[in-house]
């Protein structure tokens, strides 16, 4: 027999609700990934343009944090035929979708931080 949590969910069912959490943290989290989907939300950009928008990223983690929001679906690759090749980066639809969210844990922190002074001074 399945036991009761407070929120009237098994332990089963609390498990595959946390394990379904981290997997989406996962797709966001992590260093540059939500500052990268932020500046994408403007526009396309090139990789040269999109490390000139970020500030002390490097080469190597700008390109292995853009393979893995392209392989989570959060970005689109787009190459184009002409020589030299150019390529744009751009958000996905799922990035459209986690906008609010996004901004509303922006809107969270910086009321937790406008507190913090409020009860420093």
């Amino acid at each position: 027999m399945e036991i009761q949590t407070i929120a009237g969910l098994t332990s089963a069912q609390v498990d595959h609700k946390n394990r379904n959490m981290r997997r989406a943290l996962a797709m966001i989290s992590g260093k540059w990934k939500l500052e990268i989907m932020s500046i994408l939300s403007q526009g396309a950009l090139r990789f040269g343009e999109l490390k000139r928008a970020i500030p002390g990223i490097t080469q190597h983690m700008l390109t292995q944090r853009l393979r893995e929001l392209e392989n989570d679906g959060l970005v689109s690759r787009k190459v184009f035929a002409e020589i030299p090749p150019r390529v744009e980066y751009s958000r996905t639809d799922l990035v459209h979708e986690v906008c609010p969210y996004m901004n509303g844990l922006l809107d969270w922190y910086l009321d937790q931080r406008h507190n913090k002074r409020a009860t420093e001074s």
